[in-house]
């Protein structure tokens, strides 16, 4: 063997050709879309975010938003140019340090271009500057953002980040966040996880927020008006922030007798599902005029709308279960809503077990028998129910009576170390509903993928009810006794309204 000796200068030219590339033709545009089947140009390819920093400044009298986001990402090709998912207007943009190229495409994509190609692997840092009034923006011919009379709120599913942060919005690209945001005195700014300080200077506070937990795009909530917000500590040793607007009128107590139970239920669900998967849980309730709720992840956004008929804890246990089942646990595609909503709805049917207002199986007997078969509920299948149908009813209820189904099968013993074991076997990531199947059978011991194409995959009405057997035949009974619990349970319908 010869050493081969080489001259400083040589060395020196011989570093600059290892860095690079072989050939530029193998860095390309990262996908506008993460490859979803019902959104194709939701989330974009070619990273991975791991945290999102966003330093906001918001002005309620005209809704204006200034913001600098930092976004840490990897990228996962060779990387000539990539998108972001976002609405309002950009001043600059920077990638690691340099400033970068950027223009927009179709609805809502921020396409940045680099000023050198990014390998596969390589850390990246992100910086836009941006500002803009969130109301006036609309994508597909619809907003997210809910201007009220003292501010406005972000909260929509299975889109709200675009109007308030660039981001890569879709389920499968979880991280973590700071939200700091600064308001007039007097104002409050909620945001998802724990308050970690606030401090006022010259007639602003800047609130500051941070979610230490994987957390999809859709479940970031920014909420910033007049509210009065309430702590606690769940006897479990959960931490609850609750908040409410100053001018909800007569749906005021009805709220807050229903949203100050989250504690509770929170421990509660916890019997079921596990411990709690992150470091605090709570609602609020704005002054908005939208129908439903949503399960941002530790902040639950509410309607007002949902306590207008007085107090309700039935969309509270709703929205809380939906912290395991959808927050905890994400879908891997839009396709996959049957194991957030199936299971937040099944939730509601154990509630109504434990309060003594009917049983899960009396829940079930009645959801069946109250759809006759010509009846389209039967038509939407709950395992892919198509976009048009993502929120439909069938997904909640014909999904509830599946999982009735499931437990009936498999016994009891099974079943409740599903609801226990998943959130803990996926926490803080993604699951599809094979997964679901495949970690089911694996539990129980039995074939089960006869039950979930009967129960979710085919357009029909099935034959025989989720009974307390598998072999049970069609009941005598045409029509069982709504249980007391159901006028609750359907008071929360709206809550699919998105």
């Amino acid at each position: 063997m010869h050493r081969r000796i080489i001259a400083p200068g040589a060395l020196a030219a011989a570093s600059v050709l290892l860095a690079i590339p072989a050939s530029a033709a193998s860095f390309t545009p990262g996908a506008p879309g993460i490859g979803d089947p019902y959104y194709p140009a939701y989330g974009n390819g070619g990273y991975d975010v791991s945290h999102y920093d966003l330093r906001l400044k918001y002005q309620p009298a005209t809704d204006e938003l200034e913001g600098t986001a930092t976004i840490l990402a990897r990228t996962t090709q060779d990387l000539s140019r990539f998108d972001l998912d976002f609405l309002l207007d950009v001043s600059e943009v920077r990638v690691n340090g340099v400033k970068a190229a950027f223009t927009t495409s179709g609805e809502h994509e921020l396409v940045v271009t680099p000023r050198t190609p990014l390998p596969k692997g390589t850390a990246v840092t992100v910086v836009v500057r941006y500002t803009g009034v969130p109301s006036s923006k609309k994508a597909y011919g619809f907003t997210s953002w809910h201007r009220t009379p003292d501010g406005g709120i972000a909260a929509n599913e299975p889109e709200a980040a675009w109007w308030w942060f660039p981001s890569n919005d879709h389920p499968l690209d979880k991280a973590t966040y700071d939200v700091s945001v600064l308001v007039p005195d007097g104002t409050q700014a909620l945001s998802n996880g724990t308050l970690q300080s606030t401090s006022s200077k010259l007639g602003w506070t800047r609130w500051n927020w941070r979610q230490n937990k994987p957390q999809a795009t859709y479940l970031a909530t920014l909420a910033l008006g007049k509210f009065d917000i309430t702590t606690s500590t769940s006897e479990g040793g959960v931490p609850v922030v609750n908040a409410y607007s100053k001018d909800l009128g007569d749906n005021d107590g009805a709220a807050r007798a229903s949203v100050e139970r989250t504690g509770e239920l929170v421990d509660w669900l916890s019997g079921y599902f596990g411990p709690y998967p992150f470091s605090s849980a709570g609602g609020y309730v704005p002054n908005t005029t939208t129908g439903y709720a949503l399960e941002t992840q530790t902040r639950v956004y509410y309607s007002p709308r949902q306590f207008a008929n007085g107090s309700n804890t039935s969309v509270v246990v709703h929205e809380l279960a939906h912290q395991w089942w959808g927050d905890s646990v994400s879908l891997k595609s839009w396709k996959d809503i049957w194991i957030n909503e199936g299971f937040a709805r099944y939730a509601q049917w154990l509630w109504s077990e434990h309060e003594g207002e009917g049983t899960a199986q009396e829940l079930a007997d009645y959801v069946y028998a109250s759809h006759p078969a010509d009846d389209p509920f039967w038509t939407v299948k709950p395992g892919d129910p198509g976009p048009d149908n993502q929120f439909d009813i069938a997904v909640y209820d014909r999904g509830a009576l599946a999982i009735q189904a499931l437990r009936n099968a498999i016994g009891d013993d099974a079943f409740f170390a599903i609801l226990k074991g998943w959130p803990q076997r996926h926490a803080y990531g993604n699951a599809s509903v094979a997964d679901f199947q495949r970690y089911a059978e694996q539990v129980s011991g039995k074939p089960l993928a006869a039950l979930f194409d009967t129960w979710l995959y085919e357009p029909v009405k099935p034959a025989t009810p989720a009974a307390r057997t598998a072999k049970a035949t069609p009941r005598t009974v045409a029509s069982p006794a709504q249980p007391k619990s159901w006028k609750k349970i359907a008071a929360t319908n709206e809550i699919h309204g998105h």
